[in-house]
């Protein structure tokens, strides 16, 4: 019940920055879905990915006006993460509604950091030299960020939520830069989500082990 009022509550506050800040309905759209995705997903819920996908091509739109071209480009990935992610979550999943969260093994934090620089600085400066991008760096990094989350995401992997922070409290200036008022609001919001969403899927994790921890010991005792 508790959980369902907060949504509300930020559906609402939502609806009254979009109103204040006269938001586009494509904006008031993308918002909407945008945070009843990240919700679900926090949930672990599989209806994060069918709304993710309405989501992803609202954000396509907006952010080909916004000439925030990362971004834009960012989406065609998102919606290929997507379907793998609606994929992946409904397997090896045994008695539970999702697949359970796993880590990341520790030797992906190598790759992935020379990976995400790599690719911003390449990306970034494609994006300088050859198109009107605002913020050529910045918007190649956010993208670059968003990707790698999106991907850990749909693998069930915990620590996509550190990334999903990062991105989140970097969105916040960015789209406020922008004057996309509602979206950088909506990404205030998606920080709160993602710290709570860290938290319960660590509970989940936890649970599942001793789950795990339960039945392997009344597999020995057993007769």
């Amino acid at each position: 019940m508790n959980r369902g009022i907060t949504l509300v509550g930020f559906m609402v506050g939502m609806l009254l920055v979009a109103y204040w800040t006269s938001s586009s309905t494509l904006e008031i759209v993308a918002t909407t879905t945008g945070l009843l995705s990240v919700w679900f997903t926090a949930r672990e819920n599989i209806w994060c990915w069918p709304i993710g996908l309405v989501n992803v091509a609202c954000f396509f739109v907006m952010f080909y006006d916004a000439k925030l071209y990362a971004d834009m480009t960012l989406q065609i990935f998102f919606f290929a993460f997507s379907v793998q992610g609606w994929i992946v979550w409904l397997t090896r999943r045994g008695t539970n509604k999702v697949r359970p969260t796993v880590r990341m093994p520790a030797t992906w934090w190598i790759w992935l950091v020379v990976a995400i620089g790599a690719i911003t600085g390449g990306w970034g400066y494609l994006l300088a030299a050859y198109t009107d991008a605002s913020i050529p760096y910045l918007d190649a990094l956010v993208a670059t960020l968003s990707l790698t989350a999106q991907f850990l995401l749909s693998q069930k992997i915990w620590e996509s939520w550190y990334f999903w922070i990062t991105v989140d409290v970097l969105s916040i200036g960015m789209y406020m830069y922008k004057g996309l008022f509602t979206v950088g609001f909506l990404y205030v919001l998606f920080l709160a989500i993602a710290v709570a969403g860290l938290l319960q899927w660590q509970r989940g994790m936890e649970k599942h082990k001793r789950g795990l921890a339960v039945g392997l010991k009344q597999e020995v005792i057993s007769p």
